[in-house]
C-alpha cells in the first residue's frame, strides 16, 4: 500500500483531509500497480529546510509525491497530518479555504507533481484517519 492523504473542498467551503492509500491490484511478476492515470504533465520542485506556505488552495486536481521532507499540513477546520517521503497527497481542494503547510525536519521538500487529466480517476481508498 501507499500511503496518500486526499484533501477536497467541502460543502462548507472548507478544505477537508481523509487519510487512505492508493488501491493497487496484482500484477505481473509478484508487483502491485494501478491503471495508467490521465496526467497532462509533471513537474518537480525543491523547497528549502525551514519552508512554509500559508493559507492556499491547490492550484489544480494534482497528485503531490514526497521523495524528501517531512511535511505538516493543517485545515482551517484544524485537521493536521503529517507526510513522509513516498506518501502522496491527492490535492482536491481547488477552492475555498484552502491549507497550509511546513517542514518539520531539516530537509529540503523535494516533490513531484502530477497535474491530472479532468475526470481521472484515482484508485483511492479511505482507511485511518488524517
Amino acid at each position: 500500500m501507499i500511503r496518500c492523504v486526499r484533501l477536497w473542498t467541502g460543502e462548507d467551503q472548507n478544505s477537508h483531509a481523509e487519510e487512505g492509500f492508493i488501491d493497487l491490484e496484482p500484477g505481473p511478476r509478484g508487483d502491485f500497480l494501478t491503471g495508467k492515470l490521465g496526467a497532462s504533465h509533471a513537474s518537480f520542485q525543491e523547497t528549502r529546510s525551514g519552508g512554509t506556505f500559508e493559507w492556499h488552495t491547490a492550484p489544480v486536481r494534482q497528485l503531490v509525491i514526497t521523495l524528501s521532507g517531512k511535511l505538516g499540513f493543517q485545515t482551517r477546520g484544524g485537521q493536521h497530518f503529517i507526510l513522509e517521503p513516498g506518501e502522496i497527497l491527492l490535492a482536491e481542494d481547488t477552492t475555498g479555504g484552502g491549507h497550509s503547510w511546513k517542514l518539520v525536519d531539516d530537509e529540503p521538500w523535494r516533490r513531484l507533481y502530477v497535474v491530472l487529466e479532468p475526470g481521472t480517476a484515482i484508485p483511492f481508498k479511505r482507511g485511518g484517519q488524517a
